[in-house]
């Protein structure tokens, strides 16, 4: 996989200071050059170092996506349903540069997407949980009744020390290291902390599989406020992702849309779905959404 890639062939921390040393890149709330953040990289003696996460490295950096490109996504994760969007498509990857000790602390990858990511140099610890109706977050992790906000009030280096052997025993725990060339798959919905284990260069990507399509579609229509990464002059993400489905990939939309009604444990109509309101016995939608439909474009078409 990305060891045939050429930013992993041809990419350290010189190489990357020879070409790009005035170029300012995201470390959280600053931007540096780069000169600049592998000095404090360098030197940092921080518990918590700042970890440089730059969601527009690859045009600041003039790269090329693809096969005949710089780097590529691993054929593994088949098709990004996200990108029928195109240039409307939320935030979706990043150039992730760190000492050893920087981190991130348990968090979900935004709007319910999966994620794939891919060491290029030094090496990274992970800890994962799955997620579910029935399962509590990682320990220490505390989540808001709606899950809008997530408090872990420890520094990763704390959260080791203090929860660390717990949640090695609970149940669903997956641990490991991702050393230089391996690619990591994080699916929908799962906690995740990282740190570097020494000095490291990353990529990572969210995507949208079809497997999750259900989750992506369920969490922006019916968690609009805790939707990230759009413009702002998008200002009905769920609408916009379901017009492009239906015209791109109407089979996967309408499969998707009936895993919703199965789950919800009732028949339901396609407008309701679709619109995230309720449907009167008059057969009317409620509210200013939109409406479609497959085949006939039947109306009554329910969900069994």
């Amino acid at each position: 996989m990305s060891l045939y890639w050429p930013v992993y062939q041809n990419w350290n921390e010189q190489s990357l200071l020879e070409r790009y040393e005035d170029v300012a890149f995201r470390a959280e709330s600053v931007d540096w050059p780069l000169r600049t953040y592998v000095k404090y990289m360098n030197n940092n003696t921080d518990e918590s170092p700042l970890y440089l996460f730059d969601r527009a490295f690859v045009e600041k950096m003039n790269l090329k996506v693809g096969l005949d490109g710089n780097y590529w996504t691993p054929e593994c994760f088949g098709e990004d349903l996200f990108a029928v969007l195109d240039e409307q498509r939320p935030d979706s990857r990043w150039l992730i540069v760190g000492p050893e000790r920087s981190g991130s602390t348990f968090h979900k990858d935004p709007n319910a997407t999966s994620a794939w990511n891919a060491v290029i140099r030094g090496s990274k610890y992970w800890i994962m949980f799955p997620t579910g109706s029935s399962l509590p977050p990682p320990p220490g992790v505390y989540v808001s009744e709606d899950q809008s906000e997530v408090t872990s009030p420890l520094s990763i280096a704390e959260w080791l020390l203090e929860f660390h052997d717990e949640a090695r025993n609970t149940k669903g725990c997956l641990e490991g290291i991702c050393n230089e060339g391996e690619v990591l798959h994080v699916p929908s919905g799962w906690w995740h902390l990282v740190v570097n284990l020494s000095p490291s260069i990353a990529i990572t990507q969210n995507f949208v599989p079809e497997a999750h399509l259900k989750e992506v579609l369920l969490f922006l229509r019916d968690k609009p406020d805790q939707v990230s990464g759009f413009r702002g002059d998008i200002g009905d993400p769920y609408r916009l992702f379901v017009e492009r489905l239906k015209t791109k990939h109407p089979e996967l939309l309408e499969k998707a849309l009936r895993r919703i009604g199965v789950q919800n444990g009732k028949k339901r109509k396609w407008e309701e779905l679709v619109q995230g309101h309720s449907v009167h016995e008059n057969g009317e939608a409620q509210g200013n959404g939109f409406a479609f439909g497959f085949g006939d474009d039947d109306d009554d078409l329910e969900i069994p």
